[in-house]
């Protein structure tokens, strides 16, 4: 049996945005709709691999914007906008905030061949483009818009893959020093210009070191793989030049597809180590994760998604999410049937931590079991309060609430055989299985 302790009239901070996705469901759903997204108050889409391969050639990366490296960085007919235009005004007419990424998608075939992942020959002329394409989307340049865009990211995953001969990087092909460099030339004139954004990055791919167990480390560097080592020097080393050069910086983004247990650990290493360089308190945004994409569309995939935004509010370091990803296909396809093209569990989970993001005032819970993770909220006035409750600890749980009275509450439960249906009641939570309460 599980006991949750909760204390409405204990407030303990604002419920953050952690159900932000990464991609709008551009596949199958072209990009003048995504009703679906504000239907579960979706509060952030982050604009990577929008499009697939090479962002489609149309959205959002610096080369499909900005096609002729050579062409005059000041001249508004230099920019092709269209479809970029085109994705961000559905996305700002549901709600759905953009996040912006700054340079190009992966290249899953870098071993053969790099097309757009190599450093840009001209740091200055690249920083002024990134310049001229938030111009566009803040203040209107060259037909533009004054979007309320707070995020902009200087790249993605510099580190990607590590090193080895068998294990090319796939986002960035120059040296660790090539990126820092540019993070330096581009933050340093891109926050001059726009003192108002949020600059930041890089797209940490995440700590794995961490939570491998002796023997996968052993495995992976029998075949040559050092890219964890390498994730854990370039985040060390990048913080360094940071700190050296006086570079602005917002916020620090970071990757996980790992579970939420193992993220738990990812995130108090980072809180830490931001301390110890000089960087206390500083946001962090997780935003690309992805808990078990194997397993996406199914029970445990939605128990996982929903316990990792709970655990995440109460992680201090943590600000901001966007799960991996919200394309209605695709192998990572987080939140939709890539089949139907319908939403399935991950989906649910999300639209249900919305209600806690509705209320927006998280309040004191405890629970005495391990693996069952639960956030509860209220509402400006106390009037309205909701818990949100997780079950992943492999067997069914009976739910014992303490503090509160459930009288008249209304009962929400996602499991094998629901997605997010109503229930008589939540005493008992099958495993893999996710109450809402309303009271």
């Amino acid at each position: 049996m599980a006991v949750l302790t909760i204390n409405t009239g204990k407030k303990t901070g604002r419920i953050k945005p952690l159900h932000g996705g990464g991609q709008p469901p551009i596949g199958g759903r072209g990009t003048d709709d995504f009703t679906v997204l504000a239907e579960a108050g979706i509060p952030y889409s982050r604009l990577h691999d929008c499009g697939g391969c090479f962002g489609d050639g149309l959205y959002v990366d610096v080369p499909n914007i900005f096609r002729d490296f050579d062409a005059d960085e000041n001249d508004p007919a230099s920019y092709d906008f269209v479809m970029t235009d085109r994705l961000l005004e559905a996305l700002v007419r549901c709600g759905v905030e953009p996040y912006y990424r700054l340079g190009v998608t992966i290249e899953n075939h870098a071993g053969a061949i790099s097309y757009r992942i190599d450093p840009p020959r001209d740091f200055g002329k690249w920083a002024r483009i990134c310049e001229h394409i938030m111009a566009h989307y803040l203040r209107g340049w060259a037909g533009g818009y004054h979007f309320p865009i707070t995020y902009w990211e200087i790249w993605n995953e510099p580190e990607n893959n590590g090193v080895g001969p068998k294990y090319t990087n796939e986002m960035w092909t120059g040296t660790d020093e090539d990126y820092f460099r540019l993070y330096e030339v581009a933050s340093k004139h891109l926050k001059a210009r726009f003192p108002e954004a949020r600059i930041g990055g890089y797209s940490s791919c995440g700590f794995y070191y961490l939570t491998e167990t002796p023997e996968r480390r052993e495995h992976r560097l029998a075949r040559g793989n050092h890219g964890p080592e390498h994730f854990m020097s370039f985040f060390k080393n990048f913080f360094a030049y940071v700190k050296e050069h006086d570079c602005p910086i917002d916020f620090f983004s970071w990757h996980s597809y790992a579970c939420t247990r193992d993220t738990e650990v990812w995130a108090d290493f980072v809180a830490d180590e931001l301390e110890k360089a000089g960087f206390a308190g500083l946001p962090t945004h997780i935003n690309e994760w992805n808990p078990c994409p194997g397993e996406r569309g199914t029970a445990h995939h939605g128990a996982e998604v929903a316990a990792m935004m709970l655990a995440m509010q109460n992680k201090k370091c943590v600000d901001l999410m966007c799960i991996y990803d919200m394309r209605s296909s695709g192998t990572y396809s987080a939140l939709f049937d890539s089949m139907k093209d319908i939403p399935t569990y991950g989906y649910y989970a999300m639209a249900a931590f919305n209600e806690l993001y509705r209320l927006g005032t998280q309040v004191e819970l405890s629970c005495d079991t391990p693996g069952i993770y639960a956030v509860a909220a209220t509402d400006r006035d106390g009037g309205k309060h909701a818990v949100m409750v997780s079950n992943l600890t492999g067997h069914e749980q009976s739910l014992t609430f303490s503090g509160i009275g459930l009288t008249g509450a209304k009962y929400w439960i996602m499991d094998e055989n629901r997605l997010m249906s109503w229930a008589a009641n939540a005493g008992r939570l099958p495993k893999n299985g996710v109450a809402l309460i309303e009271f």
